[in-house]
């Protein structure tokens, strides 16, 4: 029962987190960067150039386009991720309508771009820490880089480079300048809330399910993992599992820990550079046990 309690009061803390989160990045469009033509990069800065050359509201925008984005995610990540990346972005989209209605912080191009690019970096980082997503774009980065060996940072930031170039033929070459400015200041607050969104994570899992658990990554994460024996000085034997990932897969990870061996030990480590083609496709595994 205890358990349960424990497992109920984390759901919880997440969501609270969460909508701390997106409400601090919706403020932070709202109210430095949108009225200053300072553009977010990914979905929600396609949104927004949308937003300025059409009728349509910036929230209604930012729905519609990541539907499909939800769907890939939900696909390759499962039901937890397709819960948390809609209540993010529901939360997310409201505190856009509401915020639209306050006047802004300031005019002065440098402090929206500064203070904006602090304040949507704490809440994405917030958001993507407690397994919420508030852009599709993180979705379809993680996919391309398990097929391809090329990180999920590298993915977002060739994607938000053709954003700003779109922004700077449509508002200016300066407002492009500062959007990529704010891009960078969000990316690297994003960094120190959530220790890295494109930085791989090594995660060594030591436990006496070490078949369930490997079944569950990678049926939900697409992850293969490698197996160790080992021995305990006081537990006897134990297998031990390692496996890497990208820091968005961590609270799955944890999930599924909890759900198939609680008494598991687990330890996650960053990592400052892989040299080869460490997370396979479903599609390569598939093929490979054909044979």
């Amino acid at each position: 029962m205890s358990k349960i309690k424990n497992k109920n009061l984390k759901n919880i803390l997440s969501l609270i987190m969460i909508t701390l989160g997106a409400l601090i990045a919706s403020f932070a469009l709202e109210n430095f960067l949108i009225p200053n033509t300072i553009l977010d990069g990914g979905i929600t800065g396609i949104s927004i150039i949308l937003s300025k050359i059409t009728p349509l509201p910036l929230s209604s925008l930012i729905i519609m386009i990541n539907i499909p984005f939800l769907y890939l995610g939900y696909k390759n990540m499962g039901k937890n991720f397709l819960f948390k990346a809609i209540y993010s972005m529901g939360i997310f989209s409201l505190g856009l309508t509401f915020f639209s209605h306050l006047e802004y912080v300031t005019s002065q191009m440098l402090l929206a771009t500064v203070y904006g690019g602090i304040l949507l970096g704490a809440g994405c980082g917030l958001v993507i820490r407690f397994g919420g997503c508030l852009d599709g774009t993180e979705s379809i980065a993680i996919i391309i880089s398990k097929k391809y060996p090329i990180s999920v940072g590298q993915i977002i930031l060739l994607i938000n480079l053709l954003i700003y170039t779109l922004a700077g033929l449509i508002f200016g070459v300066d407002r492009a300048l500062y959007s990529l400015l704010t891009y960078f200041i969000t990316f690297k607050v994003i960094d120190i809330v959530s220790e890295g969104l494109e930085q791989g994570k090594a995660a060594m899992i030591i436990t006496e399910h070490g078949n369930e658990i490997s079944k569950e990554i990678y049926k939900r994460l697409g992850r293969t993992t490698t197996k160790i024996r080992g021995e305990g000085l006081i537990s006897g034997n134990k297998e031990i599992l390692y496996c890497v990932m990208t820091r968005i897969e961590v609270p799955e990870l944890r999930r599924i820990a909890e759900e198939t061996d609680e008494s598991a030990f687990i330890t996650i480590t960053d990592i400052s550079e892989i040299i080869g083609n460490h997370i396979k496709s479903t599609r390569k595994i598939k093929k490979v046990n054909k044979n």
